[in-house]
């Protein structure tokens, strides 16, 4: 009688999340996430050569996460889980999961579909049997493992806490949350329900760790949808009505999309979407009915579109469109840099505007790359704006306040290298956890044991 984890990957680095459970001789594999910066770097031109979306070329770069932790438990798989729809999580399913084609996909209705669009951008099909399980229900994977989808807040919808019930122990996989009681999509964190799984018990936490370090409660979705209302309505800059606004975020922060479309319309402002990833992630959320975005707003997606669409806003006045666009981290090759780079038709310069409605993921590439994004566009006197953002992810007193709700008997940090986790594991210590007793440390490829 066993009940083990294996912490593939996105336990040594941020990215490439992806856990093993084992009950006895069955296991289930939760999440198979992308290091996007490898990725990028390795395909971008390699676009026409399909080795190099294999999985040994993949894994050798640190793109994807290495299957082979679990060689032994190959045959055991049963199903793999995704518990939401972000590349780190599910952007690895096109080239690992056809390594077993009898298992199936299960998860929510919304990351279903942004599986089948990833898959449809890298022409690319699976073999597997993709299943949409209803948030706030259970998928029963065999007699042994079942598996609770719990509706939690983050910054993609049908996030869930994934619960895994088994005859040796209970694991909650809480792998990208925040406790928001006001989001503008979706209903609010059910702090009732978790407190209810700690009362029937949690043998082991799986949680993440990016902001633990910080010490305090991540802001609400409503209190972005408040900074950018009030930057672009409420107490807009000098001769805001004259100049063209470009405001860039996460594709996949499908309640930010809404709110700046409201505010289009609202600043009678035709609102202008750009970016492939955008368009994969609003297409997904239309398809079952997450959002109905109005049919008059246009997504541009392949260059000769964009530069067309943008050649179009030139030609008519910046100041007649709201651009939301992809290209926030400062990637080289995203509509946003080639827009500040000059290798577009819009004519950036002091009569623009660009906000940033998001954070900086915190890896050095990513850092560095934004600060060069900055420094063209003020270099063009463009107006910036930053922060104008919610974070997805809890901070440290969510944490504290999760670990209360739950009471888990162990906890292991994931989403992040060493030194997110040790944050963690000291949030843990305050209220009575020991690391290497009841709080551990894991890396990528480590094998635990529950019970």
């Amino acid at each position: 009688m066993t009940l083990e984890v294996c912490t593939i990957g996105g336990f040594s680095e941020c990215g490439r999340n992806c856990t093993a459970i084992k009950v006895d001789d069955e296991v289930i594999v939760i999440d198979m996430g992308l290091e996007l910066e490898s990725y990028i770097k390795h395909t971008q031109n390699d676009v026409k050569n399909p080795v190099a979306k294999e999985f040994e070329p993949l894994v050798k770069i640190n793109a994807i996460p290495n299957i082979d932790h679990i060689k032994d438990w190959h045959f055991k798989i049963k199903a793999i889980i995704p518990s939401h729809g972000h590349l780190d999580h599910v952007g690895a399913i096109p080239f690992i999961a056809p390594m077993f084609p009898n298992v199936p996909i299960v998860s929510t209705p919304f990351t279903i579909e942004v599986i089948k669009e990833i898959c449809k951008g890298e022409r690319m099909t699976l073999p597997n049997k993709l299943i949409a399980q209803k948030l706030n229900t259970t998928y029963k994977v065999s007699d042994k493992i079942q598996v609770e989808f719990i509706e939690v807040t983050h910054s993609i919808p049908h996030t869930a806490m994934l619960r895994v019930i088994t005859p040796y122990g209970t694991i909650i996989y809480a792998n990208d949350y925040k406790l928001d009681h006001t989001p503008t999509l979706g209903p609010p964190i059910n702090m009732e329900k978790l407190k209810q799984v700690g009362e029937e018990g949690v043998d082991l936490l799986i949680c993440e760790s990016l902001y633990a370090s910080e010490d305090r409660h991540t802001t609400s979705e409503a209190h972005a949808k408040q900074m950018l209302e009030d930057a672009l309505l409420n107490n807009p800059m000098p001769d805001l009505e004259k100049k063209g606004i470009i405001v860039t975020t996460f594709s996949s922060q499908i309640a930010r999309l809404k709110t700046l479309i409201e505010i289009g319309k609202k600043m009678n402002r035709q609102v202008v979407f750009i970016g492939r990833s955008m368009r994969k992630y609003c297409t997904a959320a239309q398809r079952i009915r997450i959002v109905d975005f109005p049919k008059s707003i246009p997504f541009h997606a392949r260059r000769p579109v964009v530069q067309n669409a943008l050649e179009k806003i030139q030609r008519e006045g910046p100041e007649k469109y709201l651009i939301v666009c992809t290209g926030h981290q400062g990637e080289p090759n995203a509509q946003l840099s080639r827009m500040s780079r000059g290798e577009t038709s819009l004519n950036l310069n002091e009569n623009w505007l660009t906000i940033f409605s998001c954070s900086v993921i915190p890896v050095e590439s990513n850092i560095a790359q934004r600060k060069v994004l900055e420094k063209e566009l003020s270099s063009k006197k463009v107006h910036i704006l930053k922060d104008l953002h919610s974070s997805g992810h809890a901070s440290g007193k969510d944490h504290e306040e999760l670990f209360k709700l739950l009471n888990p008997k162990h906890i292991i940090p994931s989403h992040a290298g060493p030194e997110f986790g040790k944050q963690l594991i000291k949030i843990a210590e305050k209220l009575g956890y020991k690391e290497g007793e009841t709080a551990h440390l894991m890396g990528d490829g480590k094998r635990f044991t529950v019970k």
